[in-house]
């Protein structure tokens, strides 16, 4: 069995289409990465639209189309991108098998 190239947990799916239906010019989400922090990598999540997909992979197995950057497929394959509320706020996560190393603040990560 293959590796999924990016999951979304149901609450994921759940929120990002609430956000989607706020934004007229969203298509759907793009995932991509910056080099960032004392670790390396951090995730960048940007509405998609017709002037930001260039150099993505589509993925249409969710309810709304899902865009990967080129440069970030093969640090993110296995990726599982979650919605968790907890008792001081709301916020997506991310669980890639990839990472090896992350710094102390947790917004960085090293593959």
């Amino acid at each position: 069995m293959s590796t999924p190239l990016f999951k979304l947990s149901s609450n994921a799916q759940d929120q990002i289409s609430q956000l989607l239906g706020k934004n007229q010019g969203a298509i759907g989400l793009k995932i991509a990465l910056n080099t960032k922090g004392c670790a390396g990598l951090s995730y960048v999540m940007d509405y998609a639209n017709e002037n930001n997909i260039e150099g993505c992979e589509l993925v249409n197995d969710y309810k709304f189309p899902l865009y990967i950057d080129n440069k970030a497929i093969m640090f993110v394959i296995g990726t599982e991108m979650d919605y968790v509320k907890e008792e001081f706020g709301e916020r997506f996560t991310f669980n890639n098998p990839n990472q090896t190393s992350e710094c102390g603040c947790g917004e960085s990560f090293h593959v």
